[in-house]
Parts: C-alpha cells; structure tokens; sequence
C-alpha cells in the first residue's frame, strides 16, 4: 500500500530527517494561511499517490499567500494518472544548490534489499542509470545482520560524494535504511535530497510503500498517520463488494480468501497459487472471457471462509458462472475448497453442477476434493489440464449456457 506524500512525511519527521515547514491543507483559506504562517516562497503540491505530478503541471509555486490559495485552486481538479487530488501540500521553498536520489527497495532476484543512490536527484533514475550509470550505485544488505551506517556512507561515496556532504548525507540515508526495514516496506524513496546554500540537506519529496500484509503488525503506525483500515491504496476507492471480500478474509485468520477487485464481466473467479491468479485471470480475458471480479485464495482457507467467499462472488450482479482455478497446491488442501464452494452455491441458492464452469485445483487431497465434486455433477480436471486450457473451458462453457 501506498502513502501519500504527506503521510510519507509524517514518517520521515517521526523519525528526526530533516524537511522544510510544511502542511496539509483542504480549502484555499487554508492555503492561504499555511504560506503566511511559513512565509517567502511555497510549493503548492497535489496530493495523489500516482507519479508524474510535475509533469501534468500539479506542482506549483508561489511567491505569496494569495498566489498560494490561487495555485490551490489550480492544482485541486488536475487529474494524474485517473486520480484526483485528496488535499493539497503547502511547503516552505528551498533554495537547492544539487539534489541526490536515495531509495530503498526489494531484489527479487537477490532476495535482498537494496539501497540505490545517485549525485543526480531529481530526474527519473531510470535515465540516470542509462545515461549515467557511474552516478548510480548499488548496495545490497543483510535483513539478518546489524545495519550500521558504514553501508549507507560506502553506498553515497561510490558517487564520488566526498567531505562533509558524504557526512551529511550518511544519516539521512542510513535513517531510509532503518525505515524500510523496521516497517516493513517495499519502497522507501526521497527524491530528491536538497543541499541547501547554506550546506544543510533536507528531504524535499519522499515515497513510501508498505508491504500490505504487514497492515496488522503496523496498525498503531497507519492509526497515528490516519490510514483506515477500508482503505485499500489502489488507484480508486474500494467498492462495497470489495470491502465486504476484505471483511471476510479478516474475520478468519485461516488461509487467505480475499484481494478481492470487481470488474463488470459476467464470470466470477476463484484463482490463485503462486502466481497462478494473474495467470488464470489472463487466460480468461485471452479466450474472450469477461471476468466479475479478481479474487486470490490460498493458505488453507477453512470451509467457512470459501463459503461466504464463492456467495459473495455469486450475489454480484451480473455473475453467471463462475470458475474455481488454481495452480498445484501443497498448502491448500483441494477438498476444503471443493466443499466450501459447494455449499457456497447450494446457499447461494444454486446448483454447483450447473453454475461451476471448471474446477481446475490439483494437489494435497485431490482424490477426495474429486469425489466431492462428481457428486454433485461439477466439472473438475487435474494437473494433466494447463490453466490456459481450464480458462478456456471455463469460458467456453459460459459462452454456451
């Protein structure tokens, strides 16, 4: 999940990095107010989680309180990315000598974190590292072993950043370090790093991700920077089905049932495994399906929870049939899922024989999820079937009833 720039902020202040005065502000009064009480020069910042904001021109100056209130009113409707503003920023305006780029994030490939720094903040760092690659290094570190600010000094200096800005600049960065660790984060960014006239450095924009399943461990963190638990971050607000698919995971701990997104297609989807639900979800939409919904499951949901899931999914209107698909499963067993989807439908006040296009799910307990399938007349497959080809029949068998 995604903060907000003012939220990514909190964070940073929590935590002693250094930043110009700042504040959040809903009304034109407010942003008038807000630059006096800063006073000289502000930047006027739209609040969205999507990039590009200076680009589509939601980034602006003023030099006084009723140009502040004025560019409020400008950058407030500007849509970035499909999003509109939530608020808007009022901040003190640095007069900045060089900017530095410093993000942290994860190395799939490592399967380590990584600490990316570069003398040329300010510019997209993809260009930086085509163009420019020796202003850019890269440090991989431990999530076992001591964190010390060797690494973040080593990291800066690999840039040629020597002296007192390679001092300066070594807390900042060792602090985003610290923080991407101890909070759970995917993505821990300041960009850019001001170096001030008078030598000081300060964070002028930062961007946070926080891995979402780490919500429950950091609620008191989300509490305190006022981010609701129904807000799922993603490019528009939640729907009520969506809510209701959250709802559902949360109330049972067992397995996971839930990451629910509604589309407006006709066939509702059970997918899931390892990266089988993007798979599966593809396939669908590959042999001319309409998907009602993404819907991961996985982990051992119980029987309850596969239940009150496959109803949902079936009270949303417009739902058809729906298909139950997975990739091999070792921790799911087969014939948990089978009998919560059966009762599902048969509560849902539908024949599973009638309304389950496929169930595609080979692994732990197959054999029984198999009989418990043909009794009720629902047609299933095993490994010997590819996922493309389940969604094919799943489709196919929509497109014939």
């Amino acid at each position: 999940m995604r903060f907000y720039e003012y939220e990514s902020k909190a964070l940073f202040a929590k935590h002693s990095l250094p930043m110009g005065e700042l504040a959040v502000v809903n009304s034109k009064q407010e942003a008038r107010a807000a630059a006096e009480k800063i006073g000289g020069s502000v930047v006027v910042k739209s609040q969205v989680l999507s990039g590009g904001r200076m680009k589509a021109g939601a980034v602006q100056f003023a030099d006084t309180p009723d140009e502040a209130a004025e560019k409020y009113e400008h950058v407030l409707p500007i849509v970035v990315g499909g999003e509109t503003a939530r608020s808007v920023l009022v901040e003190s305006k640095s007069k900045v000598v060089q900017e530095y780029f410093v993000s942290v994030t994860w190395d799939g490939r490592r399967k380590l974190p990584v600490l990316l720094f570069s003398d040329m903040g300010g510019i997209d760092i993809e260009e930086v590292a085509e163009s420019h690659p020796e202003h850019l290094s890269r440090t991989h570190f431990s999530t076992f072993l001591p964190l010390t600010p060797r690494l973040a000094k080593e990291a800066i200096g690999k840039t040629g950043v020597t002296g007192s800005d390679l001092n300066r600049l070594t807390p900042i960065v060792f602090e985003l370090m610290k923080l991407f660790l101890e909070y759970d984060l995917t993505l821990a960014e300041i960009n850019p790093v001001g170096k001030l006239e008078n030598g000081r450095f300060i964070v002028l924009d930062g961007h946070v991700d926080m891995e979402a399943e780490a919500r429950g461990k950091h609620a008191a963190l989300l509490k305190e920077l006022g981010i609701g638990d129904d807000e799922t971050r993603q490019a528009r607000p939640p729907t009520p089905f969506e809510l209701e698919g959250a709802r559902l995971n949360a109330v049972d701990h067992r397995g996971v049932a839930g990451n629910v997104v509604e589309f407006d297609g006709d066939l509702g989807l059970i997918i899931g495994a390892g990266g089988g639900s993007l798979t599966l979800f593809d396939a669908v939409r590959n042999h001319g399906g309409k998907p009602a919904n993404y819907c991961e499951i996985g982990g051992n949901p119980s029987v309850g929870k596969v239940c009150n899931l496959t109803k949902l999914i079936l009270s949303k209107p417009g739902v058809k049939k729906i298909a139950v698909m997975m990739n091999v499963v070792s921790n799911t067993r087969v014939d948990i899922v089978a009998r919560g989807v059966i009762k599902g439908c048969i509560q849902a006040g539908k024949d599973p024989g009638e309304v389950i296009t496929i169930f595609r799910i080979p692994g732990s307990w197959e054999d029984e999820g198999f009989k418990i399938l043909a009794k009720h007349g629902v047609e299933y497959c095993d490994r010997s079937v590819s996922m493309y080809e389940a969604a094919g029949r799943a489709v196919a068998k929509l497109k014939a009833s």
